[in-house]
């Protein structure tokens, strides 16, 4: 792949960054050259596509797979994945301890089914996450006899120990990894507001240990941006040869600019899927109670408002309450009328290893304001042309470049057009599928070198 780069000044810093741009033509694969359909098991520890950016790629990925000719099953935990009517869904049922409403709930002995649920029960009683591990142990004990009704597995994100089992009784295995974990945990260390919550966040991310053991063992690895393959090799001690770039997509003809939609004076959009420090939302709030004071100001979050949240909190203390809202549960559709309804979208995450959302905004011709955290330049594209880009965890950064952009309405469109351009050209969901597909038939020809044929 060829390094293209340009330098791309940050608004309102003398800070420069390198902003990787490549060609439609590179991301565009042609078919592979064969015969037969393959028989895919995806592997998704929950997916619900309102949940995360996960859901969305297992949705779309698995529809694409199909619509080339392939057949894929899902093998899913809660909440469950929303799939195309041809892709069969295999539900792994869990403890749902992390569900609505009543997220962390303690369960109780009589919930456990089986020796899986008390792994994940126990795990979860030493202030773990262990819904990967769980789950990556029910995907073993689902598939372990059904070897030959699959030619691989194709696992997003799980990193557990089960997928080592099935390595062992062997399975041909793709690892999708869409950024390391390790990077939330250092921020969210980072920003904890008491001892107590450092303690108690350093337990729960205590899982990567070993989604970095399994990750190291896995033979191929797909990832969705350079960015995101620099910092899982550095991260997780995975070497680079095993690392390959295959970006998500969109589709662009569902998130698209609607017609007859007005756009709302002073009118922000932004995702916010999960109340983590990464994704950065405390510092857009207070960019939104600084323009505030200096003109009318509206934004919309597209994610649930949780009351105990730390978002929820900021928004209080500062006054937000009656110029933030948050819509949740809704269809793909509604989502694309917000973006046409909206001035600017924005993206104030201070790490991201590709951002569906920034993609969708860009697909739906929403000028997009975005920070430069991990692969944002590298998806988003040239400060001023496709994307206002500015300094990720810096409100007052943040306010002066949402200020700049809404004050130039004419650059506001220039950007918004061009950023769809962008979109079009370089992701689609078909372009991700044809991609994978070489991933796949790479993985099988390894496995056959070293193993022989089943």
């Amino acid at each position: 792949m060829p390094d293209v780069t340009a330098s791309v000044e940050n608004v309102g810093s003398k800070a420069s960054f390198d902003v990787p741009t490549y060609p439609a033509e590179t991301w565009c694969l042609m078919p592979v050259d064969r015969d037969r359909a393959l028989r895919i098991a995806l592997l998704t520890y929950r997916g619900k596509p309102h949940v995360g950016g996960q859901g969305v790629y297992v949705r779309h990925l698995s529809k694409a797979l199909v619509d080339l000719g392939h057949h894929v099953e899902v093998l899913g935990g809660p909440p469950y994945p929303i799939l195309d009517d041809r892709v069969p869904l295999i539900e792994l049922p869990s403890l749902d301890i992390w569900g609505d409403p009543h997220p962390m709930r303690k369960p109780r002995l009589w919930e456990w089914k089986d020796w899986t649920d008390a792994a994940e029960h126990l795990s979860f009683s030493t202030g773990n996450f262990s819904e990967p591990m769980a789950f990556s142990l029910r995907a073993w004990r689902h598939l372990r006899h059904r070897r030959d009704e699959f030619d691989l597995i194709h696992d997003n994100q799980t990193l557990g120990w089960g997928l080592l089992k099935l390595q062992q009784e062997g399975w041909p295995i793709l690892e999708t990894i869409h950024h390391p974990i390790t990077v939330d945990r250092k921020l969210e260390l980072e920003h904890a507001r008491t001892p107590w919550e450092k303690f108690g966040k350093r337990r729960w991310y205590s899982f990567t240990k070993m989604q970095t053991q399994v990750g190291k063992r896995m033979p191929r690895i797909m990832t969705v941006s350079e960015s995101s393959k620099a910092d899982i090799s550095a991260d997780h001690g995975i070497d680079l040869d095993k690392l390959h770039v295959v970006p998500v997509g969109v589709d662009p003809e569902l998130f698209l600019p609607v017609p007859g939609v007005e756009r709302r004076p002073g009118h922000l959009v932004t995702t916010a899927s999960a109340d983590v420090a990464m994704k950065g939302l405390k510092f857009l709030l207070e960019a939104v109670a600084k323009l505030r004071t200096e003109r009318h100001i509206e934004l919309t979050i597209i994610g649930k408002r949780r009351p105990d949240s730390h978002a929820s909190t900021v928004m209080t203390e500062l006054g937000l309450d009656d110029c933030v809202n948050f819509v949740s549960g809704v269809p793909d559709e509604r989502i694309v009328e917000l973006y046409s309804e909206a001035e600017l979208a924005v993206v104030p995450s201070l790490y991201e290893g590709f951002s569906l959302p920034a993609i969708e905004a860009m697909s739906c011709g929403v000028p997009l304001v975005a920070t430069t955290g991990g692969a944002l330049p590298e998806v988003a594209g040239i400060d001023g042309e496709t994307c206002f880009l500015t300094e990720p965890g810096n409100s007052e950064a943040l306010a002066a470049t949402i200020k700049m952009a809404l004050d130039d309405p004419e650059l506001r469109a220039k950007v918004g057009a061009q950023g769809r351009t962008r979109v079009i050209n370089q992701w689609s969901w078909r372009h991700t599928a044809l991609s994978t597909l070489e991933q796949y038939w790479a993985v099988l020809d390894e496995h056959e070198a070293a193993h022989g044929s089943k």
